[in-house]
């Protein structure tokens, strides 16, 4: 997937908001953070997902082993084409038990969640976007999350990136 960085001055209204609620990107490696990029359209989402997943997890990734962290990957969300866009709706829709612990967090244990689900809805819900990918993450223990990926027709992606333990 091809992909070029963009400055905060580049970055759309959408992705500056979704970054105040949740963290611009970062290598914490716990907590949340915000990933943009313009991709080829045909791209791969998945495969940009877990780059920003490996990102955000930082050296841990090398010090744990690949295998600890992409073992709790799992796509639990795939939104279909024609499916109305609602985010919030299709969050809190995810039939899977640690993806419902991580949703939970996302919209409601965040500073002022008002301003963070309209963030997602900004992101997320608009017509231009093509393709929505959530994924559940962790370290197989005691650390677990999500990544919420969504790429637009004119591609650009944005992946917000979650884990806690």
């Amino acid at each position: 997937m091809t992909q070029q960085k963009k400055s905060d001055v580049d970055k759309p209204d959408y992705v500056l908001a979704l970054e105040k609620a949740y963290g611009a990107p970062s290598q914490a490696g716990f907590g949340s953070a915000v990933f943009f990029a313009q991709v080829d359209e045909t791209g791969d989402l998945e495969e940009l997902a877990k780059k920003y997943y490996q990102y955000f997890v930082g050296d841990k990734w090398e010090e744990w082993g690949e295998e600890t962290w992409v073992a709790p990957w799992k796509e639990v969300y795939a939104r279909k084409t024609g499916t109305k866009h609602d985010i919030l709706k299709e969050l809190t829709g995810i039939d899977d038990r640690d993806a419902a612990n991580s949703v939970t967090m996302i919209l409601d244990v965040v500073e002022d969640a008002q301003a963070a689900q309209a963030a997602l809805a900004q992101s997320y819900d608009a017509p231009e976007v093509a393709d929505l990918r959530v994924y559940t993450i962790g370290d197989g223990e005691a650390m677990s999350g999500l990544v919420v990926a969504g790429r637009r027709e004119n591609g650009e992606a944005t992946c917000l990136v979650f884990l806690m333990d």
